[in-house]
């Protein structure tokens, strides 16, 4: 059974987990995140799955939200316990509003691999985050979309639901562009249209353009035919504004 002792004894452990150099870089690489040991995720993960074989729920019952570990620790604990999805999704729905970085959204996303075999009920499920007025909330969602749901079955949906996210912040934004960068690699001839309509906001087009550009799966004559396309945002730091 995991209780106040096994925390603190955790606390411990993360504490002597923690290297100094990797704390102030994933400081620095995180914008806002204090109050880190400065643990690599594959040792969190190691940690999660240690605490998911022997009491996940006691574990998430005594956990705080006051570093950056336990917030990546407690979204890896609920991606990957054994539990009915119904009683996942209640966790997550208590968690979610913890997330305050990207890095802790997209590692949880990540490592939430039940939701490809419950797309369905996880659909409905991220369906009101997208709408969220809180930028990680939008950003889970979409990272959780793009994480499990660029397949051809979802795909028109996947693309529905993208370039629907109105959120102005910036990680949103982002999120939204590496989603559409992934479905045209995937998904070239029904991604290419959204592309070609500059519905999208200039900064989320550009981003999403360049992040294809980038990929070793794009054809050089489609980079080519994408960078006419961008529209000339005025940067990262407008859309941080």
């Amino acid at each position: 059974m995991f209780g106040p002792e096994e925390y603190a004894a955790l606390r411990v452990r993360l504490a002597e987990l923690g290297e100094e150099k990797f704390r102030i870089f994933n400081e620095k690489l995180i914008p806002g995140t204090t109050g880190t040991y400065g643990v690599r995720v594959p040792q969190l993960r190691a940690l999660a799955k240690e605490l998911v074989r022997e009491d996940a729920e006691g574990f998430l019952a005594c956990a705080q939200d006051d570093t950056h570990e336990e917030r990546m620790l407690q979204g890896i604990v609920i991606a990957t316990m054994r539990c009915p999805e119904v009683e996942r999704m209640v966790h997550l729905r208590e968690f979610v509003p913890q997330i305050d970085n990207w890095a802790v959204c997209d590692v949880t996303c990540g490592s939430l691999k039940t939701a490809a075999k419950h797309r369905e009920a996880y659909w409905e499920f991220l369906a009101p985050y997208l709408a969220s007025e809180r930028e990680f909330e939008v950003r889970f969602a979409v990272v959780l979309l793009l994480s499990h749901f660029i397949v051809s079955e979802w795909i028109e949906r996947a693309l529905g639901a993208l370039t629907s996210v109105a959120h102005a912040g910036y990680y949103a934004k982002m999120a939204v562009a590496w989603a559409l960068s992934v479905c045209f690699v995937k998904f070239r001839e029904e991604t290419l249209p959204i592309f070609q309509s500059r519905a999208l906001d200039a900064f989320t087009q550009d981003k999403a353009i360049q992040k294809c550009c980038e990929s070793f799966r794009v054809s050089d004559t489609d980079k080519a035919l994408l960078r006419t396309m961008k529209r000339g945002s005025t940067g990262m730091a407008a859309a941080k504004e």
